[in-house]
């Protein structure tokens, strides 16, 4: 029987696979290579190595995130897009722990497919944020607050990284809470400085 040919998506695939299923830890080139039935070396005629690969997991964790995030706000605006994309960021860490994992194993900076990546996740969440009316300004810094808040809950959950017996859902939903009305407050104060100011 003839094999099926194979290519870097296929390549892909299964280190998503194995990623999300046992871990990022649990991968490497030649478990890759095992699952797939060739040697080691012929893997380097799609991947130019293990930093490439975790480079192509990393940046499909960024696609999936921001094509949920878009599909999960379509249609909603102010606390309802913000809640919505909440839970979806929050889901697809769940669902794609690997790939998510994968996201803060490569340096973005100079990459511009994987800076382009990032853009993308920062803009949809921007355009959750239009009815609020923000400035230009303000809503970079609500985006990049949602998230920071975002990341931060999953991946501290992903890790289990809350070790108190208190209930995970009511925390997000908590956490979603705060964040409305932290940008509601935002909205209607048109400044950070006197929050700001308050800290000093």
């Amino acid at each position: 029987m003839a094999r099926n040919p194979l290519s870097t998506e296929i390549v892909t695939d299964k280190a998503a696979e194995i990623a999300d299923s046992e871990g990022l830890d649990a991968l490497s080139l030649t478990r890759v290579a095992n699952d797939l039935g060739i040697s080691q070396p012929a893997l380097y005629r799609y991947v130019d190595g293990f930093d490439d690969l975790v480079r192509a997991l990393g940046l499909r964790g960024r696609q999936v995130l921001a094509d949920r995030l878009g599909s999960s706000a379509v249609g909603l605006s102010g606390d309802d897009a913000i809640r919505a994309m909440g839970y979806a960021w929050r889901s697809t860490v769940r669902d794609h722990p690997g790939l998510y994992a994968a996201t803060d194993r490569y340096p973005c900076a100079g990459d511009t497919e994987l800076e382009a990546a990032v853009d993308r996740i920062v803009s949809i969440l921007g355009k959750g944020l239009v009815s609020y009316s923000l400035s230009t300004d303000n809503t970079v810094h609500a985006g990049r607050a949602l998230r920071s808040a975002f990341h931060g809950f999953s991946h501290l959950e992903a890790g289990d990284g809350y070790p108190m017996g208190q209930d995970l859902d009511e925390s997000f939903d908590g956490l979603l809470t705060l964040l409305c009305r932290g940008v509601q407050a935002l909205a209607a104060e048109g400044s950070l400085e006197p929050v700001a100011a308050g800290l000093q």
